[in-house]
């Protein structure tokens, strides 16, 4: 511990939250150094940690957290791209390929998209396994492939860079093993310290809730969207977040080539309309903190523009060239990995869709190899679900609700009673709920 030269002990930071106190700026400081540096044991963080998930954190302490841990390793500087920056976060849900759709639709419009994307764990996915699905698709260039890229085609995503925010790598395994992991604090500094080392002069953050979200209820998603703005703006940037349901999946495809297939079919004109929805709302949200445009309806009016126009695609065909993917995948979906061994599933019943089980769908298609569950797993591009049926359609008896794309006829199987497992029907339509809860500016 650090003791010369100040006399800050970690012993009466733990008694300071633990009492509810506010840490001031040095006190910050000394811990996200400490973890950084490793001077801190890991049973005072541990203690730390769980002072911080009963006392919570103030907005300036998660600003000072936030800024402090994203200083502690590299941070990129976005400012040789012309114009404003605008990055897009989502907390993680099922079926989520809202940046394959917005990155190339923003850019169209004539935003930069300069991101760093990471991969997913669990019943989520991440958008660089979706991408890395593309033949040929590099996400891994350095800095100056980056920009280059960007500035020729207005968008580029890469994977997150080994050395970004370490304290946060240090912090999440501890909390991870302590049953600290559902801190709101310990989040929202979490998210907000990747998104401010990446250089972005915005933020639009998805926060899901709902049964496939991280946040189950409204109440613990407006918490968590109030603070990651405040953090944001506190920061010097502009910030907005966006509250939606993850109740169900997200459009129909669960799965890595299968959501890439969904996205194309969205630019197209042709998606699911959830998927639609939310991509124009956080697409038009991106705009308006850009200053292209002052109402969120003149941007969606644009956005829509450049779908019927086919420039969105277009955009996102040169990105996948520009990144070494095969474009022709945009014309030719049939190019990309999908499993050939397909089941569908049928209902024993008839009713009106009144839920999904959606996280457990995510778990099914993580199972079928579409995701992890561990960070080392290998991931098969090709395998997932497509669910067929939306909350509130009707199913006859014998209708097919779901597709299974597996890797063997036993999966297949396996994964299809899985799925039987999660849909609940009901005689009478159940009430319809939006897609969009509600903004936090």
């Amino acid at each position: 511990m650090r003791e010369e030269g100040n006399k800050l002990r970690m012993v009466d930071l733990i008694s300071r939250k633990r009492d509810g106190l506010e840490h001031t700026p040095d006190e910050i400081d000394f811990i996200v150094q400490g973890i950084a540096d490793g001077s801190i044991p890991d049973y005072q963080l541990a203690a730390w940690c769980m002072a911080v998930y009963f006392q919570g954190m103030t907005p300036r302490e998660a600003r000072d957290m936030a800024v402090k841990m994203a200083a502690t390793g590299d941070q990129v500087d976005l400012s040789p791209l012309p114009g404003v920056k605008i990055d897009k976060h989502s907390t993680g849900g099922v079926g989520d390929k809202t940046s394959l759709v917005v990155a190339p639709l923003v850019a169209a419009a004539g935003i930069p998209v300069c991101k760093m994307s990471g991969r997913g764990l669990g019943h989520t996915g991440g958008t660089i396994d979706k991408l890395e699905s593309i033949p040929g698709f590099r996400t891994e260039l350095s800095l100056d492939d980056l920009f280059a890229q960007v500035r020729k085609v207005g968008v580029g995503l890469v994977g997150q860079t080994g050395n970004l925010v370490p304290a946060d790598k240090q912090l999440y395994a501890l909390r991870d093993v302590t049953g600290t992991v559902a801190s709101i604090p310990l989040i929202a500094t979490s998210i907000m310290s990747k998104k401010l080392a990446g250089g972005a002069d915005g933020f639009v953050l998805d926060v899901k809730v709902g049964d496939g979200a991280f946040l189950k209820t409204k109440a613990e998603a407006e918490k968590l969207g109030e603070l990651m703005v405040a953090i944001g703006k506190n920061a010097g940037r502009r910030t907005v977040a966006v509250l939606s349901a993850m109740d169900q999946p997200l459009g129909k495809a669960i799965g890595n080539a299968l959501e890439v297939k969904e996205a194309i079919a969205t630019l197209r004109g042709e998606g699911p309309a959830d998927l639609e929805e939310l991509s124009l709302v956080l697409a038009a949200q991106m705009l308006v903190l850009a200053g292209a445009e002052k109402e969120a309806a003149a941007a969606e009016a644009k956005l829509k523009a450049l779908i019927a126009s086919g420039e969105g695609l277009r955009t996102f065909s040169r990105w996948i060239e520009g990144q070494g993917g095969d474009p022709r995948i945009v014309e030719e979906p049939q190019r990309l990995p999908l499993a050939t061994t397909v089941v569908g599933v049928k209902s024993p019943q008839a009713g009106y869709v009144a839920s999904w089980a959606t996280e457990e769908l995510g778990l099914i298609s993580m199972r079928l190899g579409a995701g992890r569950a561990r960070k080392e797993d290998p991931i098969d591009h090709g395998v997932g679900l497509v669910i067929e049926k939306k909350i509130g359609d009707w199913v006859e008896v014998g209708e097919e609700i779901a597709k299974v794309y597996a890797r063997s006829e036993a999966e297949a199987a396996s994964g299809a009673a899985a799925v039987l497992n999660t849909v609940k029907l009901v005689s009478t339509p159940p009430p319809k709920k939006p897609l969009v809860i509600g903004y936090i500016i």
